[in-house]
């Protein structure tokens, strides 16, 4: 029997070999075959559906993105006022889109209520601790609460010039917008603790008693508010929380009459 070349082979199994490509071509999923195509003609990819307007996708969502926003609220609160500020302002101060300011937050009323609930309410309860952990002990509650207040506005840099203008000043956004919300039964409770205190010879009796958390924030918030004024004065530009806090201490224990510093 005549030998059969190798090329002859090569020949007479090509049309095999083409019948068993075409039948795995058949058997390959639509999708692959559509991109070897579009890869082989140059055609690009369809492209996925656009998305909804307004409504933050992937990694747009959750609650970090939402915690941007209160922050670059709080931040431009700060810096000129609830009032002077609108939300597209938040938005392009946290990076986004209005229409994203808008999925999480529909007017600046309920993004002002969010941040007392979630901001300020936790603040406002930790400021109530120093009275609670020392009933019979005005100085020390009183200590520990210029401590904590410098505590805060190192934690949260906005939280002084933000209660100087909207807490402390005459027609204050935030204050009226609190009030609504808590009512005064904690300053109720602080001013009866203080006059407790005095009734029981605990405290300076010549003190009044409605005058003494205003005092307090008044050596404490606004040094810190004014602190940014500082930064060319030789004399008070290395001032800061500790020199503040011992500062106020000494004043508060001693008066300004001649004593031994601490």
């Amino acid at each position: 029997m005549a030998r059969i070349s190798s090329d002859e082979q090569q020949v007479k199994r090509a049309p095999r070999n083409t019948a068993a490509a075409k039948a795995r071509k058949l058997a390959e999923p639509a999708s692959s075959t559509a991109s070897t195509a579009s890869a082989v003609v140059g055609e690009p990819e369809k492209a996925a559906p656009a998305r909804r307007p307004g409504r933050p996708s992937g990694a747009a969502r959750g609650p970090e993105q939402r915690s941007r926003l209160l922050d670059a609220a709080l931040a431009l609160f700060a810096r000129q006022g609830i009032v002077d500020t609108t939300l597209g302002e938040i938005a392009r101060e946290a990076g986004f889109t209005p229409a994203m300011m808008h999925y999480y937050f529909k007017t600046r009323e309920q993004l002002l209520d969010v941040l007392i609930d979630e901001r300020f309410a936790p603040l406002r309860a930790t400021f109530g601790v120093p009275f609670q952990e020392n009933p019979d002990d005005p100085v020390a509650a009183i200590t520990q609460l210029t401590q904590r207040l410098m505590q805060v506005a190192h934690e949260h840099p906005w939280f002084p010039s933000l209660w100087v203008r909207e807490v402390i000043s005459d027609g204050g956004l935030l204050r009226q917008r609190m009030h609504e919300r808590f009512g005064d039964a904690n300053q109720k409770a602080s001013l009866s603790a203080i006059a407790r205190w005095q009734k029981e010879g605990r405290l300076n009796a010549g003190l009044e008693p409605s005058l003494v958390f205003v005092t307090l924030l008044g050596l404490t918030i606004l040094p810190l508010a004014a602190s940014k004024l500082w930064r060319n004065d030789p004399v008070r530009r290395n001032i800061g929380g500790e020199e503040i806090t011992r500062h106020v201490v000494a004043l508060l224990m001693h008066g300004i009459g001649p004593g031994k510093a601490d």
